[in-house]
């Protein structure tokens, strides 16, 4: 465990940092004269910290960068499992806002209106120009399939910093050590409690809410747990923590969709988006399947889970004595 130990204390160390020391005072207005915008970039830069918290650990503890998850199996053998991570979460996020809107169809609102309004009031406040609601509407519904075929490759800059600290190194490391549900249920808490500071200013479950921001903390990580699976899926499937990557990117740029047909911005915790419950019934559903094959793969003692790294009892050099230093090459 000493190798995820210094990975985790390294990445919410410095994630939690930068977080209260840069993103909050930014989004609380307490440095004057940062635009609003500057908040999501910021949050967005807290993204690469993973990435670094595996790179320190590599280097401290003289791991190396051995088994470093990147590089998938064969072509053929990868690609329909890349092609399930690029266009699977913007199915199941359209699937999730469907139930959603069949059981609350007072929600649903084809027009737009209150999308328009809100882009329409934003211009206003920045002093850009008004633009007629029938070229506004098609304008957003524009950007759906651009979302759904650009957002995996350009999001990848930034997920990958999260996917190769999470997939591509603790997910594998807490597997070599666990069975796969607890491991999975495990680090799908940590991933959601590594976004604690975000959640508590706001990120995907606002504030003001009845037992904030506790209650928004804990929802989050029960959709980690349910993302995590999906995202070791297809790193299982692939040997690669790019195809979690992709689906990571495929996600964050295709989220807020259903949010454009609510009458009302809907509810957090309920939906039309995935992170409520309703609106991410349909990732649920999958993820239950997905956790279900690794469970009988397990069992069967045919799950190829990726190796990340080395063991903790060796580094690039070989392997460690009692002392702490790596033993003398034998002739």
């Amino acid at each position: 465990m000493r190798r995820i130990t210094v990975f985790l204390a390294v990445t919410f160390a410095l994630t939690w940092a930068y977080e209260f020391g840069v993103v909050y005072p930014i989004s609380t207005g307490a440095l004057a004269g940062i635009p609003p915008v500057a908040t999501q970039l910021a949050a967005g830069a807290a993204m690469f910290f993973p990435a670094i918290g595996v790179a320190i650990t590599r280097l401290i503890t003289r791991e190396g960068f051995k088994n470093s998850l990147i590089k998938p199996h064969g072509f053929k053998k990868s690609l329909p499992w890349f092609l399930v991570a690029w266009f699977a979460p913007s199915v199941l996020t359209l699937a999730g806002a469907a139930v959603y809107f069949l059981a609350f169809p007072q929600d649903f609102d084809p027009s737009m209106s209150l999308m328009l309004a809100t882009v329409q009031q934003q211009a206003e406040v920045t002093g850009g120009a008004q633009v007629p609601a029938d070229m506004l509407r098609l304008a957003l519904v524009a950007q759906l399939p651009f979302a759904v075929l650009m957002a995996p490759a350009l999001n990848i800059l930034t997920t990958f910093g999260e996917e190769w600290g999470w997939r591509g190194y603790l997910v594998p490391k807490m597997a070599a050590k666990l069975r796969i549900v607890p491991t999975l249920l495990i680090t799908g808490v940590i991933w959601g409690l590594w976004h604690a500071p975000l959640t508590a200013i706001g990120h995907n479950y606002g504030t003001g809410y009845p037992g904030w921001p506790v209650l928004g903390i804990l929802a989050m990580c029960g959709f980690c747990i349910v993302m995590g699976v999906f995202l070791t899926y297809v790193t299982v499937r692939t040997g690669s923590c790019l195809a979690a990557a992709i689906g990571h990117g495929a996600l964050n740029g295709f989220v807020s969709a259903a949010a454009l047909f609510s009458a009302t911005g809907g509810n957090p915790f309920v939906g039309p988006l995935p992170t409520g419950i309703v609106g991410g019934c349909a990732f649920i559903a999958v993820a239950a399947l997905m956790l279900y094959d690794l469970r009988r793969r397990e069992k069967a003692g045919t799950l190829a889970m990726p190796q990340a790294g080395l063991p903790d009892d060796a580094t690039k050099n070989g392997p460690v004595r009692k002392g702490g230093d790596p033993a003398a090459p034998t002739a």
